[in-house]
Order: C-alpha cells, then structure tokens, then sequence
C-alpha cells in the first residue's frame, strides 16, 4: 500500500464509545462519548471529512486539530540549539520555533504498524525522521499507539528511537469540549499544578517557575472552568506528583474526563475562537471553543538547563504515556 495514502482507522470498545484516527498526522479526528442521556458526543474539535486534515486551507491555520505534534511541541527559541557544542539551526519566525517546525510530524503520513480489533482494540502507527528534518539531528524512529479500553480510557503511548543524540518531546493536540459545540465556559476544571512557567511576549519561557497559589493559575480544586478571573490559558502549568492531573467536567452532558501522565507538565490551551469551517456533524463553536491538555515535558527545553532534559540518547527510548479516561457523573 502506498504510504502516502490516507487511512481511517476507527475503535470501538463494547461500551459503545468510538475513536477515529487518521494517519495523516497521526491524528485523533473524532472521539464519541456517551452522555448521561445515552447520546453519543463527539467531545473534540474534528473537520468534516479526513480529507480536510491534508488540505492547505486548513494546515496554513496551524490549528493541530487532535494531531501528533513533533519532533518537539512547543516553542524553542533563538533559532538553534546546541548539542555537544554542535550548533543545529531550526525553522523558525522571529526566533521561535513552534512544534517541531514548517512541516511537523502533525503534516506526515505516518504508517499503519498494527490494528487490532475487539476488546482493548489498539492501533500503532510509525513515523521516521530523516537525520536533520527541520534540523533536528539523528533518524528518529517513532511510533505511537492509540489503545481504547474497556473501561473508556483512551491511552496515548509514543516511543521513539534515535541512532543519535537529539532533543524528543512529543504530544497530541486534542482540542477537547465535552458539550460537543459551543463553548467550554461552563465545565468545571482541576489541575493538579502549584506551579506555571513564566514567558515573554513571544510565549517563550524565561526559565522560572512561578508559584499559582492564590493567581489564576490556581486550579487545584473543581472550579468553574469561566470563573472570574478567567482570561484564557496558552500556558505550560507544572504537574503534581498525583497519578491524577486534570479533571474535566460538563454539567451538560455529565461527561467528566481526567487525564493521567507520566510527563511533567502540560500545555493547558483555550483558544478564543476556533476559526470557520466545515466541522464533523456541522456543529458551531462560540467564544472559548475547546480546551487543549498537550501533556508533554517543558517547552525551549534544549535552551534551558534547569529545565527536565529532553535530549534522546542512542540505545535510550523516549516515553510518553497519556490517558483521558471518560466517565458520566
């Protein structure tokens, strides 16, 4: 089969509930979940047809719906990073480079490894990155595997490979509303976070970690999602030593989400307003359209030294594992 072919690959678990990805971007393009009325709500962001995920008129948007963002999310500044006091220049627009460059793992068709159908149905696909793809040292084999449990958790396992040093920080880009349309204004939200990172204007962090206590960053118990001082997130909050990261809930549809990881922080993202286009099922998104759990390690990482490492050694594997478990309250 050509490896340039758009494939749809759809999971059921016996509970009813539906996960489609796409392997154009290693893409999440619908996730059905039942409310507490029995409906099936599709809770992310997802274009009308698989088709429109390779579309320029979508890709110039640099939305990422529900994509695998690679080979680093998140932003990296000055243009470069250094590896053994070798310099490795990065695409990049007034000095910041955004997830994994002009053509990210998010705009590849990755191959279709294995497809398993039935209980526990899992799919894993795979990815390889050439020796100084939009810079990055090494050949980096990736894969990742989308697991649909029975007990409704969707598990997002990445693992990657490199014959040389190189910096890894993978993630997927879900936009997640739990009403299926409108806005996220009205679910409750917690993150388990005492600390966010400070940035500049250009979102590039300074390298200090800001205490959240008592600011808006505080999330640490079950709050109304648009509470007052609500002025929307594109922050990096750090992660609690809790199994449990983040809790999601729609009072509407009962739909309540909580996330797990083994990284150590997640890029929390609410975009005003998702831009016009034709979306699955033709549903409407109005002010603070979806919310974004980019689960992953810090960004501009390889520019701070007193951030976590994410350099990737050969004979080491890069591990990222994410679950959103879904259940109705």
């Amino acid at each position: 089969m050509n490896e340039q072919q758009l494939r749809v690959i759809k999971l059921t678990n016996s509970n009813g509930l539906e996960l489609e990805i796409s392997n154009f971007g290693a893409t999440i393009i619908g996730l059905k979940i039942l409310d507490k009325n029995q409906n099936l709500i599709n809770v992310v962001a997802s274009l009308e047809a698989a088709e429109d995920y390779t579309k320029q008129f979508y890709t110039d948007k640099g939305l990422y719906l529900g994509a695998t963002v690679g080979r680093y999310a998140g932003r990296i500044s000055k243009g470069s990073f250094k590896i053994n006091e070798e310099v490795y220049p990065i695409a990049n627009k007034n000095g910041v480079h955004l997830h994994g460059g002009e053509i990210g793992f998010d705009k590849k068709y990755w191959k279709v490894e294995s497809f398993n159908e039935g209980l526990n149905s899992q799919v894993t696909l795979s990815y390889i990155s050439n020796h100084l793809e939009e810079g990055y040292p090494g050949n980096l084999k990736t894969y990742v595997t989308y697991n649909l449990s029975e007990q409704n958790e969707v598990k997002i396992i990445y693992k990657a490979k490199t014959d040389k040093e190189t910096f890894v920080n993978l993630t997927n880009h879900s936009y997640f509303n739990l009403n299926g349309k409108d806005t996220v204004l009205d679910h409750k939200l917690m993150i388990h976070s005492l600390s966010y990172l400070d940035v500049n204007e250009q979102l590039i962090p300074s390298g200090k970690l800001i205490d959240s206590l008592n600011t808006r960053f505080d999330r640490n118990e079950l709050s109304l999602l648009g509470r007052k001082d609500f002025t929307g997130f594109d922050d990096t909050f750090v992660l609690g030593e809790e199994n449990l990261k983040a809790i999601l809930v729609s009072p509407k549809t009962g739909i309540q989400m909580e996330v797990y990881t083994n990284q150590p922080a997640s890029v929390v993202y609410t975009p005003v307003q998702l831009p016009t286009l034709a979306y699955k099922n033709g549903v409407n998104f109005s002010n603070f359209s979806a919310i974004c759990f980019e689960t992953q390690n810090f960004p501009d990482a390889p520019n701070n030294n007193n951030f976590p490492s994410s350099i990737l050694k050969p004979g080491d594997e890069y591990l990222n594992e994410t679950i959103f478990k879904f259940s109705v309250i």
